[in-house]
């Protein structure tokens, strides 16, 4: 009696090739995921300050930066306290990398350092100020930004009649948010100088994927400056509120 022998079908081809395109597409796809986040930041490192010709960068470059830190009293007077401020009064212009203030809104719950100048550096410890606007206490613009994805996450929700002060180690200067604006990275309307006090906040619109070229902002009016009438006013200042 004949016995039929059985053979194994082979598979087509087409198998293989249809493997072979599908891993492909899947190892595509985990390697972009696992390089969002890298890209991200090189990304908004290029562009958080995107006014490269307008910035002052330190005379030995970047290799040569050196990060400053400044104890500085986010203590607010009290009114009989009145005495120890002017109207006018020194400014003290910060060395390149240097923290000199401390920018607070209570409205979104913000405390961040600010930084003199900008560079990627900064931008990881707090808010940077560009070289090139007002120090703080000057007339003129000055123009603050820092990541959307760290200290200026809740930038959008501070709304018009919100207050923004910043604390110095010379003075307190008061601002207050007048209107909420959007603008492209190529646009330098609201960062350049200007003879009127002004404060302008900005950082790029967030995104679920990579960066935007959209930056979002609050422009703030200035409300008061408050100068110490002597240095060793915010040094009393610190002493206090380290003890309290």
């Amino acid at each position: 009696m004949a016995t039929k022998t059985k053979t194994r079908k082979g598979v087509h081809p087409f198998v293989y090739i249809l493997t072979a395109v599908l891993l492909v597409i899947l190892c595509t796809a985990v390697s972009a995921v696992a390089l969002i986040k890298p890209y991200e930041k090189v990304q908004t490192y290029l562009n958080i300050i995107f006014m490269d010709d307008m910035k002052i960068k330190p005379a030995s470059g970047l290799d040569g930066l050196v990060i400053k830190e400044n104890e500085i009293s986010t203590q607010k007077p009290a009114e009989e306290e009145a005495e120890q401020f002017s109207d006018t009064g020194t400014v003290i212009r910060p060395a390149f990398g240097e923290q000199y203030a401390v920018l607070e809104c209570e409205a979104i719950n913000l405390s961040v350092p600010v930084y003199w100048g900008s560079t990627p550096e900064l931008l990881e410890r707090g808010a940077c100020q560009a070289s090139s606007s007002k120090v703080l206490g000057e007339v003129g613009n000055a123009v603050i930004d820092a990541h959307v994805n760290t200290f200026f996450a809740d930038l959008h929700k501070i709304e018009p009649g919100d207050e923004i002060v910043l604390y110095t180690q010379y003075g307190i200067f008061t601002y207050k948010a007048f209107e909420q604006v959007k603008f492209e990275n190529t646009d330098k309307t609201h960062i350049l100088p200007m003879d009127t006090d002004r404060l302008t906040l900005y950082t790029c619109e967030a995104q679920v994927l990579g960066t935007s070229t959209t930056r979002v902002g609050v422009l703030c009016s200035l409300v008061s400056k408050q100068f110490y009438t002597d240095s060793a006013s915010q040094a009393e200042l610190t002493t206090e509120e380290a003890a309290g």
